[in-house]
């Protein structure tokens, strides 16, 4: 190890990220993350993780058993959603209408399923008519779509779709990365079978963890599957011995992201999991608003449409949007994100989350891009 690397402590620059994910850390999680080490089968640790399971089943509204964390981004509970219920030979019906349900889609390709897609423009959502005419031609096994889309700030609630797959004998896969923990998931009421979501978005913490649940309906599939799924890390039917007694080894977890993600969802408790919804909502319709004010359009044009808490906005004609995210950044320390895929350099994705869902926040961001328009 040199001098310079040895002696040098790092000193990273304060910002305030209003973007899409990461979100900013709560406190408490900051706090929670400087608390001694435990092992792994420690007694406290064990019960620190089984207070984590059961917040985990309020904030996405179910009862599941079946409900833990994977070690990962939300990219890792998709690839454990996919990887564990999606067979080679099967057919995967992927409701596509942005990229992250387009990432899925690939995962089901990699797993050798026959993939096929309920297409619609980035930005919209799908109708109970179409989602039942797609599932009745097309007959999937498996059915996935996105709860709240990050790359168009759309939310879908997945109602419209889970009453045809279910009427079909499919399972249902729903991405709920960027909904848990500031909008409705309500996971046994809509009807999902699994559904995963991650750490650094409503939750309010760091990656690192990604929370996952199984209908029994789902598990029951599972436990009857007779080949091994291809990945060893992910297989959820290892992973979930690990979170009940005899607690089998699996992986070596981290306590200090546990410590965070216990605290996260402490916060969530004590302020009332519908009151931070409704929190999230009224910031987020605050926002849109100012933006307008400002010359910038929605994405989304039905607002009973829009995530709560993530506005996706297309600039004036007059505002390049990379050069706009460069002054909001080196002005005031703000950041806000581009768009992905085919709405790269178009749109801008503005998330208001956690602790920066605050009308205060939501003015002195507003304030801060008046001045760089």
């Amino acid at each position: 190890m040199s001098t310079t690397t040895a002696t040098k402590r790092i000193a990273p620059p304060k910002r305030l990220i209003f973007g899409p994910g990461p979100s900013m850390i709560d406190p408490r999680a900051y706090e929670a993350m400087s608390q001694p080490l435990t092992g792994i089968r420690d007694p406290y640790f064990l019960g620190v993780m089984a207070e984590i399971q059961n917040g985990l089943r309020e904030v996405l509204g179910t009862r599941s058993s079946k409900t833990f964390l994977v070690p990962g981004s939300g990219s890792g509970a998709m690839e454990a959603a996919v990887g564990n219920f999606v067979k080679a030979g099967s057919t995967f019906g992927v409701f596509t209408a942005g990229y992250f349900a387009d990432r899925m889609a690939t995962m089901g390709q990699r797993q050798g399923a026959r993939v096929v897609h309920c297409t619609k423009e980035w930005g919209e959502v799908f109708t109970p008519e179409e989602a039942s005419a797609f599932i009745e031609r097309e007959k999937p096994d498996v059915v996935a779509f996105v709860q709240a889309e990050t790359s168009t700030g759309a939310y879908q609630s997945g109602r419209a779709i889970t009453a045809a797959a279910h009427k079909r004998g499919a399972l249902v896969i729903g991405d709920c990365v960027s909904s848990m923990g500031a909008m409705p998931v309500e996971m046994d009421l809509v009807g999902i079978d699994i559904a995963y979501s991650c750490a650094q978005k409503g939750l309010s913490c760091p990656a690192g963890l990604s929370p996952i649940s199984i209908s029994p309906r789902a598990w029951e599939w599972l436990e009857k599957r007779e080949d091994d799924p291809v990945t060893w890390y992910l297989d959820l039917r290892l992973l979930a011995k690990y979170f009940e007694p005899p607690h089998f080894y699996h992986h070596t977890p981290s306590p200090p992201l546990y410590y965070a993600m216990h605290q996260g969802l402490a916060v969530i408790e004590e302020e009332g999991l519908r009151e931070r919804w409704e929190r999230h909502r009224i910031v987020g319709q605050k926002l849109v608003a100012g933006l307008v004010k400002l010359g910038f359009e929605p994405l989304v044009k039905d607002s009973s449409e829009r995530i709560w808490h993530l506005t996706v906005v297309k600039p004036p004609a007059n505002v390049e949007e990379a050069k706009f995210r460069d002054r909001l950044m080196d002005k005031y320390g703000i950041e806000i994100a581009g768009g992905l895929g085919k709405l790269a350099g178009k749109i801008l994705r503005i998330g208001t989350m956690g602790p920066l869902a605050s009308e205060a926040q939501a003015e002195l961001l507003l304030d801060a891009m008046a001045a760089c328009v």
